[in-house]
């Protein structure tokens, strides 16, 4: 296993990765930055798109373009002239509220989480978007974050990362409900927040756990099956890249936006975990 810093600039809060298999391509966020990238591994190209809000999350669309979680609600990003453009926005609007961390199930849908502003209060929830209608799946969200689904599909998983807790719900492919939410893992142990997290093809979860400097990989069971230490304690997120999809990136945060912190040398940056063994599974387009 190795861990390399890869050649891409830094990000205030490095978030959202998704990896596009038909591009391979791998776009990612910066949250606070209110920036999109878009990253070439065999060019190295780098291209970038602001947008009007803090963003929580994004992905491609079948038609072109993408989508992404902004203050309001999901709106349409243009990739050829930069524009942005509302599609599915929360009604009401709540202005304690931003949406947080999303991902598309393989039926097309958009899952994502919201939170409070401040993240002081559960109010936030978690949603689906399909086709254009917005439908809320579940509530008493402090902080969500890492949607990602079993390889079979009967598991979606999402964390209220101001709990500590990955929760599992059973969840229904055709018809994009989800139920019985449980608690899955407690990160406590390694960390205060279990963020951004993806699946592989052997149906074992990845969580960058934020503030614990870690990688965790968890079975379908709940337990720790490896724990990677990282050159920073604030990863942020990770998804499997490449032709084979057998590499993690992991983006992480630089802290100094947030009063009285200080950022460390190796804040911010991105990073690759190579010789894992192990392989991802592809991320589908969102289908609106």
């Amino acid at each position: 296993m190795r861990i390399s810093r890869l050649d891409l600039p830094k990000c205030k809060v490095g978030e959202g990765p998704v990896w596009d298999f038909a591009e391979q391509a791998l776009y990612y966020i910066d949250i606070v930055g209110k920036a999109v990238f878009r990253w070439d591994p065999a060019t190295n190209d780098l291209k970038s798109w602001d947008v009007p809000d803090i963003i929580g999350s994004m992905a491609l669309r079948e038609e072109g373009g993408a989508i992404v979680a902004l203050g309001t609600g999901v709106h349409l990003l243009d990739f050829a002239s930069g524009t942005v453009e509302p599609h599915a926005l929360l009604d009401p609007p709540d202005p304690e509220v931003q949406l947080a961390d999303g991902k598309v199930d393989r039926r097309g849908r958009f899952v994502f989480g919201t939170s409070h502003r401040k993240m002081a209060h559960p109010v936030g929830g978690l949603y689906s978007l399909d086709r254009g209608v917005l439908t809320q799946v579940d509530d008493d969200v402090h902080l969500g974050n890492g949607p990602c689904w079993s390889p079979d599909d009967r598991v979606l998983y999402h964390a209220d990362s101001l709990r500590h807790t990955i929760y599992a719900y059973d969840y229904d492919i055709e018809t994009g409900q989800a139920a019985n939410r449980r608690a899955f893992f407690n990160s406590e142990k390694w960390g205060p927040i279990p963020d951004g997290a993806t699946v592989d093809a052997d149906g074992n979860l990845w969580s960058a756990i934020c503030e614990g400097g870690v990688v965790l990989c968890i079975s379908p069971a709940g337990e720790v099956l490896r724990e990677i230490e990282f050159p920073t304690r604030i990863p942020a997120s990770v998804m499997f890249f490449g032709p084979d999809l057998d590499r993690l990136f992991v983006p992480t945060i630089d802290p100094s936006f947030i009063p009285g912190r200080e950022a460390g040398p190796d804040d911010g940056a991105n990073y690759v975990i190579d010789d894992l063994g192990v392989r991802g599974l592809p991320e589908t387009r969102y289908n609106g």
